[in-house]
């Protein structure tokens, strides 16, 4: 969904863009990260901020894609949004809340080469940060 986003607006290719849109429908029919059966979280692993996903998914990747594929404001991501906006850290800022990755030193193999701060679901994370202040910001909920 997010290739087909991108590719389409580099290319201004409306075929393409269609076919990321329906892409995008299968999640927005979930309200991103919920069973349309019951409405209850897919996987409780999706609610939580991770930092990078690698080709995982959780709910600040499917918001993300949604923004890059202008269907962010789509009212089905109200549910989304209000639980990122929930997991706003009192002092600013969002935290990793699990991980994917191993870093340097972890004896597990194979492990990430950086460190992509902190995951402790307490202390800022920049990079989870910034991915949540611009799918926040392409949603209309937060002013620059």
């Amino acid at each position: 969904m997010r290739a087909l986003a991108a590719y389409s607006r580099a290319h201004e290719d409306g075929l393409v863009g269609a076919a990321a849109r329906r892409a995008a429908e299968v999640l927005l029919e979930r309200r991103i990260v919920y069973k349309r059966s019951s409405g209850r979280p897919i996987r409780a692993d999706w609610l939580k901020l991770h930092y990078p996903v690698y080709w995982r998914y959780d709910l600040l990747a499917g918001l993300k894609g949604l923004a890059e594929t202008s269907l962010i404001t789509d009212p089905r991501c109200r549910d989304a949004l209000d639980l990122l906006e929930a997991k706003q850290l009192p002092g600013g800022g969002w935290a990793a809340e699990a991980k994917y990755f191993r870093g340097p030193g972890e004896t597990s193999m194979p492990s990430d080469h950086v460190t992509w701060g902190p995951v402790d679901g307490r202390t800022m994370n920049e990079w989870v940060t910034a991915d949540a202040l611009c799918v926040l910001a392409a949603a209309g909920r937060l002013s620059l």
